[in-house]
Order: structure tokens, then C-alpha cells, then sequence
């Protein structure tokens, strides 16, 4: 597939403050907003990097996060090991390559900080991703339980279960 034109013209930069509501889209994502703060918090402290695609009027397009060091080595050691997640492209943009350039990008950056090696999780019932990764180079390399808290936009602690695959891509 051969992107279109306008693709190469989507900037990909890293989010400020302002830009966290933003990251909610439209509401869909509202109750990861303390969520989205602890990332913001931990991209201050060096830890992690949060990335936005925008376009023309259409604003944020995309977003993924990037753990670079993690109380979960086997995931984002800080120094070798970095780990994506929260990786999406909004619905109407799609199958059109801006995942492709925004993952290449994030892969580049952290080659430039000299990581060697990129993790992330993909939900089992999410084929299309899978798909996505699997053109990207990426390969399965065991399961995931994908058992995870968190405390909602109204302080409520959510619990979430998606077993998920983990995947792996060396960095050249």
C-alpha cells in the first residue's frame, strides 16, 4: 500500500500540558485522564515519552506512549529495552500509513537514544493490530495476562483484563 500524499505531511511531536486533553478524543478516553497525567509526569521525569501525530485542521490524529524505563524490566529497562503502548490512530485515519510513519518515527527516536530493543502488548481479539505489528517486523515472544488497574477521571479504580501477546522488535 502506498500512502497518500498528505501522510508525509502529518507532523509527530512530543505532547506538552496542553495537549493532554487532547489525548482524551473527544471524551471516548476521558476516563484514562489521571492516567494520561501520571504519563505526562513520568515524560518530565525522563521516563517516558508521549507522541502526537496532528494534521492540518484535523489536529491530533494520533498518539502512542513510550516507556523508557519501568519497574518492569522485562519491558523498559532504560537503557536497552523501551516499551509502546496506548498506540492509536483515530478511526477516519487508518489503513492510510499513518500508524506505519508514527511507528517508524518512535522506532528512529529510539534508535537515536541508542534502546536496542522495542516491547509492546497487543490485545488477542485485536487482529488488525496484530496484523499491523506482524508487517512491522515485530514477533510474538510469549502471552500476556494483561491484568491491570487504574483510578478513573472520577476516582474510581478501574480493573482491566485483556490478555494480550507480547511482542519484540530488534533495533538496528
Amino acid at each position: 500500500m502506498v500512502a497518500p500524499e498528505w501522510v508525509s505531511q502529518v507532523q509527530i511531536r512530543n505532547a506538552g500540558e496542553l495537549d493532554l486533553p487532547e489525548l482524551e478524543w473527544d471524551g471516548e478516553f476521558i476516563h484514562f485522564r489521571k492516567l494520561y497525567r501520571q504519563i505526562y509526569e513520568s515524560a518530565n521525569e525522563g521516563l517516558a515519552l508521549i507522541w502526537i501525530a496532528e494534521w492540518g485542521d484535523a489536529g491530533l490524529i494520533g498518539q502512542v506512549f513510550v516507556q523508557l524505563a519501568s519497574g518492569r524490566r522485562d519491558l523498559a529497562d532504560g537503557s536497552k529495552r523501551a516499551y509502546v503502548y496506548g498506540f492509536r490512530v483515530k478511526p477516519g485515519y487508518r489503513n492510510m500509513g499513518v500508524g506505519s510513519r508514527m511507528l517508524q518515527f518512535i522506532e528512529n527516536d529510539l534508535i537515536q537514544r541508542r534502546f536496542k530493543r522495542v516491547t509492546l502488548n497487543v490485545a488477542k481479539d485485536n487482529e488488525p493490530a496484530l496484523q499491523f505489528y506482524l508487517r512491522n517486523g515485530y514477533k510474538i515472544v510469549g502471552n500476556e495476562p494483561g491484568r491491570w488497574t487504574f483510578v478513573d477521571h472520577l476516582g474510581k479504580t478501574r480493573e482491566v483484563n485483556e490478555p494480550a501477546w507480547r511482542m519484540e522488535k530488534p533495533l538496528v
